[in-house]
């Protein structure tokens, strides 16, 4: 396992690199280094702006080369975000360092995310995957109900957990957002005030047979209910009726 030296000198290794790349014109510190933050688990996460008429992605390939070469990575995946590109990466002490590289002209903080900027000149903070649609997330939550109820009646129990998981994680989400914490993976939901995770753990699946599944569905709609009340009370209105008979709650 990772140190938390191996840590700081992996990040110390990135930016001289970058410093020392005149195609990157801009570096940052993200993540909870940014905000000063870093516990022992945490990652090493960097922004890099690359500059105008240089391709994105040949930049991150070089620097992939060098993650393989000299750093001992032994996987990768990539996630886009508009016009930045992410690839994250897991070296062989299990640490993880993810890698962001934007064209100069979007070099800057994406969401809410810590941005502390190490070199270059940072545009405004720019839209991004940090503000989630509270009306999308109600939608996600009352498909997951109904396909839940429908995944018990046809016998396929681990399609029905899938679902009924994802209902308890929209709510912790919608919860996040309503009261200012931190929305994406779950990264606030350890802020959430019981009357908030007593009902969503109700709705933990406890075993893979229908009538547990029953029973965790119900747990999980009446929590959303509840949860929808505070958000949206038009849509917990519009919504109840049909949400109990799906989960078939009494």
């Amino acid at each position: 396992m990772f140190t938390v030296d191996r840590r700081r000198h992996v990040r110390t290794q990135l930016l001289e690199r970058a410093r020392g790349d005149e195609r990157i014109v801009g570096a940052a510190i993200t993540g909870s280094a940014a905000r000063d933050a870093e516990d022992r688990w945490s990652d090493v996460d960097l922004f890099f702006g690359v500059a105008a008429g240089i391709a994105v992605e040949k930049t991150l390939s070089d620097c992939s080369s060098f993650m393989y070469r000299e750093l001992s990575a032994i996987h990768h995946f990539d996630l886009r975000a508009g016009s930045a590109i992410y690839r994250a990466f897991l070296l062989e002490e299990l640490l993880e360092v993810d890698l962001g590289f934007t064209p100069a002209g979007t070099f800057g903080p994406i969401g809410i995310g810590g941005f502390r900027v190490v070199f270059g000149d940072a545009v405004d903070r720019q839209p991004g995957s940090g503000s989630a649609d509270p009306g999308h997330l109600i939608g996600l939550a009352w498909h997951h109900v109904l396909h839940a109820r429908i995944s018990i009646e046809r016998g396929a129990l681990w399609q029905a957990e899938h679902w009924i998981s994802g209902i308890r994680d929209h709510i912790l989400t919608l919860a996040c957002l309503r009261l200012g914490h931190p929305a994406a993976y779950a990264k606030g939901a350890d802020r959430l005030p019981p009357d908030v995770t007593g009902p969503a753990q109700e709705a933990l699946v406890r075993s893979l047979d229908a009538g547990e599944l029953s029973r965790a569905l119900g747990a999980a709609t009446r929590a959303l209910l509840r949860e929808l009340r505070e958000n949206d009370s038009g849509a917990a209105e519009t919504l109840e009726k049909p949400l109990l008979n799906l989960a078939a709650v009494s």
